[in-house]
């Protein structure tokens, strides 16, 4: 059944998961690291950047659409600016490379960024976000994606899901995170579904005639419906100008799907923007946000954005990583290409 699952320990899921795209054409270093993000976005409950992609990813090292080997690099400096090129190659290690700059580059300038251009899916953006947090950052991370929700009053795809991430650090806990799509759910929700033969909930997306759908390949060839409606495509026009125009990367309506191995590479961008809390703030940053946090606490069935994953993590901590029956099969079939 498609609900089954078997559990292995987290070294293990990743080891499998970077043997199959070493098998597939990408260097070692690079499978490692997007074997990490998916495993961690598996474990916090983000199936869609999880399992869900690793046949397609390989697919993609295997034909060329995705350099597996490329190596990122810095191409453009200023005093609190980088332009990252991820060489047509995974997102992830180009990722790695902002971050390790950003983290390098925020403590001495107040605020800087990253821009990541010709890259690919970067998946769970609050991940990314919060290992900037983690290093005493304030981080907002934006992407653009493959064309998949139309302009408001439109009727064809225009925008990707655009997602947002937010992080900040926190006194003795873990960072607060904040992490978005704005069509109302993930694109990767739907393909998941797909492949594991589910219907998908009326509201999520339109088939390719306007028409409300539950059925996720139905959905992935029509639109996502924003979330917030106007306000939502509103924010996704602001993703797409941060993320593609503004730093060179394809805008959504250019970029090929994250899904299959035809076409050329997506070539899409990721904008992270950090800034020193206790340069901009005064010091005074990490009581603040306390007393932010403690006033949302102190009301009745209120919970913080992206604290769920807390539980996720010590279940997986517990019980091994939980991977899907149908995906382990196909992730196996995949690793012997």
């Amino acid at each position: 059944m498609a609900d089954d699952v078997v559990h292995m320990p987290r070294q293990a899921a990743e080891d499998m998961v970077q043997a199959v795209l070493e098998n597939n054409g990408t260097s070692s270093g690079n499978a490692l690291s997007v074997a990490r993000a998916l495993i961690a976005a598996e474990i916090d409950g983000q199936a869609g950047h999880g399992f869900s992609r690793v046949a397609s990813y390989a697919a993609q090292a295997r034909s060329g659409k995705v350099n597996g080997r490329a190596t990122p690099e810095i191409v453009h400096r200023a005093a609190a600016y980088a332009g990252v090129d991820a060489g047509n190659g995974f997102a992830f290690p180009a990722i790695d490379l902002a971050i390790d700059t950003l983290t390098e580059l925020t403590p001495k300038t107040g605020i800087a960024g990253a821009g990541i251009r010709r890259s690919h899916h970067c998946g769970q953006l609050g991940a990314h976000v919060e290992r900037l947090a983690e290093q005493g950052l304030v981080a907002l991370m934006v992407a653009n994606a493959p064309q998949a929700m139309a302009p408001w009053g439109g009727h064809a795809p225009l925008f990707g899901t655009n997602p947002i991430a937010f992080a900040a650090p926190r006194k003795d806990t873990a960072p607060l995170v904040i992490d978005l799509s704005l069509s109302k759910v993930a694109r990767g929700k739907v393909m998941a579904a797909s492949k594991a033969g589910r219907p998908i909930p009326e509201g999520w997306a339109l088939d390719k005639d306007g028409q409300p759908t539950t059925d996720p390949k139905a959905a992935l060839a029509g639109t996502m419906i924003p979330a917030g409606d106007a306000k939502g495509a509103a924010l996704a026009l602001i993703v797409e100008i941060l993320a593609a125009t503004l730093i060179g990367a394809n805008h959504s309506f250019e970029a090929t799907s994250f899904f299959d191995a035809d076409g050329a590479p997506p070539g899409v961008g990721q904008t992270i923007i950090t800034f020193a809390p206790d340069l901009v703030s005064g010091n005074n940053f990490a009581d603040r946000v306390e007393v932010l946090i403690g006033e949302i606490e102190a009301q009745d069935g209120t919970r913080l954005p992206g604290n769920r994953r807390f539980n996720a993590r010590e279940e997986a901590r517990n019980r091994g990583v939980a991977v899907p029956a149908h995906l382990l099969e196909e992730i196996k079939k995949t690793g012997s290409a």
